[in-house]
């Protein structure tokens, strides 16, 4: 995935485009319906393209507390963006697991 950052609140993958300061995702030229944690996952992810998270340090950085049950919940919001701005999300472009 090649990043162009336009400014620092600015990013863009493609054809997926995340304004940080206007918390506005669009993809396609479709503007994406994002919860607000959706919206902090997949911005975490985008300033961070290329590094690796599990889903516990997703989960320290976006709840900003350290967790020790169930990371269901990390991959339950990602899953859900995946819907939102994947064309196949079984065969993604955007979040992949590694």
């Amino acid at each position: 995935m090649k990043h162009k950052a336009f400014h620092k609140e600015e990013l863009c993958f493609e054809e997926l485009y995340i304004d940080k300061r206007k918390r506005v995702v669009v993809c396609k030229e479709n503007e994406i319906d994002l919860t607000y944690t959706e919206f902090e996952i997949l911005l975490l992810l985008a300033q961070n393209a290329g590094i690796v998270f599990n889903k516990e340090r997703i989960y320290d950085r976006i709840w900003k507390e350290p967790y020790y049950g169930d990371y269901n919940i990390v991959m339950s919001h990602i899953r859900n963006i995946r819907e939102k701005i994947e064309d196949n999300p079984s065969k993604t472009i955007y979040i992949q697991t590694v």
